[in-house]
């Protein structure tokens, strides 16, 4: 029989695809000579901002900025432990005016926001997950950011590297099944390291492994309550795994944020008070 699962309400941060684009290239998915249909990118993040809010979750937005067009990748802004915001700082200099935006935002929301030292792309790369916070090197945030995480939440940081171009992020990668006592996680494991792969085998020995094809339909890049799981639908067997562990699949189409590399956790900042 499924396990019983139990839903905990999140506060998400979101940001409109208004000027969503790919202008730029800054990782495999991305190829500036792709059309990019602008209405249905809103239309189809409209979708994944109602199935949040019919499902009792509490979303926020930030208002978009022309010439910013991966500002609706929320997820990469910052990362938010015990009401205490670690800011980001883009790799790519074409991203980097995104935090003085988000970091506004969570300045008149009444948070003060640590600015990183290192480059650090928020929880594009790091992961709390109750016990720990999971962080992702390779690609993006250094090794440097993972220290300063460390000491400014005082939560242990696991560092992951990552090491397919395609999975430049931890969260295309990894996402947190449930962060209460039943701490568990879904990844894929050939996107790591031989010894990030048996750090993850020794931490979650019960997780949920995923394929490679259900990865690269963005399947890890999903967003679990403890009981629903948003996700691409096009990640059918991992959703079949899901079902079977007593999670509910809710799935949400943003394939044309994944011409820029993005799905679901990319639109979707958790902030946790």
């Amino acid at each position: 029989m499924p396990e019983s699962r139990v839903q905990r309400r999140r506060r998400f941060l979101v940001c409109e695809p208004r000027h969503f684009a790919v202008q730029y290239a800054i990782n495999p998915w991305m190829h500036p000579d792709t059309r990019v249909d602008a209405g249905l990118a809103q239309k189809q993040w409209r979708s994944l901002i109602r199935a949040y809010r019919s499902h009792g979750h509490t979303v926020d937005s930030v208002e978009p900025v022309p010439g910013l067009p991966d500002m609706v990748f929320a997820a990469n802004c910052a990362v938010t432990v015990d009401g205490r915001v670690f800011g980001s700082l883009f790799h790519a200099p074409e991203r980097r005016p995104e935090s003085t935006h988000y970091d506004t935002w969570f300045k008149a929301s009444g948070f003060d926001v640590y600015r990183p030292e290192s480059v650090c792309e928020g929880e594009g790369d790091l992961v709390p997950t109750g016990r720990y916070v999971l962080a992702g090197t390779g690609f993006r945030t250094t090794r440097e950011a993972h220290r300063e995480v460390q000491e400014f939440f005082g939560v242990p940081v696991i560092g992951l590297t990552l090491v397919d171009p395609y999975f430049y992020h931890l969260d295309t990668a990894l996402f947190v099944l449930d962060d209460g006592p039943e701490e568990n996680i879904a990844y894929y494991p050939e996107a790591f390291s031989p010894g990030s792969r048996e750090v993850l085998r020794r931490l979650y020995p019960d997780a949920v492994l995923a394929t490679r094809e259900d990865a690269m339909a963005f399947g890890l890049n999903s967003v679990s309550d403890g009981l629903h799981v948003f996700i691409a639908p096009g990640a059918t067997a991992l959703a079949d795994q899901l079902a079977l562990r007593g999670y509910v699949p809710v799935p949400v189409d943003l394939s044309e944020l994944h011409k820029a590399g993005g799905g679901i956790k990319c639109c979707t900042q958790e902030i946790r008070s």
